[in-house]
């Protein structure tokens, strides 16, 4: 018989992942739950940190965690460079309006865009690319 399991967050590697986490919950209007600071011995950038969407939204939440190994992802992939593994869509009403606040916030527009008029790739703060999608 199986278990029940259920997804409830997706981590997020990254080498600053609390000001990343920062990033994502203005982005997305969310709060941001808790962190946690360097361990002993871990550079001052490293930690963890939570951000949940707010009462009322169902969604996953996002957990950052710092990978002392972290390479920055290259889009497009290139042979030899980090690969994105794994990226986010967002669902967006207005396309342009939402490129403009991810850039308010951080973001780079990305300069392979396969379909500009459907979803923008966006690349976060540490490199990370995810797409703003029209709802």
């Amino acid at each position: 018989m199986n278990p029940p399991i259920s997804l409830g967050a997706l981590t997020i590697t990254a080498e600053r992942p609390r000001e990343l986490a920062r990033f994502y919950a203005k982005l997305l209007n969310w709060p941001y739950i808790r962190d946690e600071q360097a361990r002993p011995g871990e550079p001052p950038n490293a930690g963890w940190a939570l951000v949940c969407p707010p009462d009322g939204v169902t969604a996953l939440a996002l957990n950052f965690d710092y990978d002392p190994n972290f390479r920055r992802p290259v889009w497009p992939t290139t042979p030899g460079e980090q690969t994105p593994t794994i990226h986010l869509d967002l669902g967006v009403d207005d396309l342009d309006t939402a490129v403009t606040w991810a850039t308010t916030c951080g973001a780079t527009i990305a300069g392979l865009q396969p379909r500009p008029s459907e979803h923008q790739v966006m690349i976060d703060p540490e490199g990370h690319p995810f797409c703003l999608c029209l709802s």
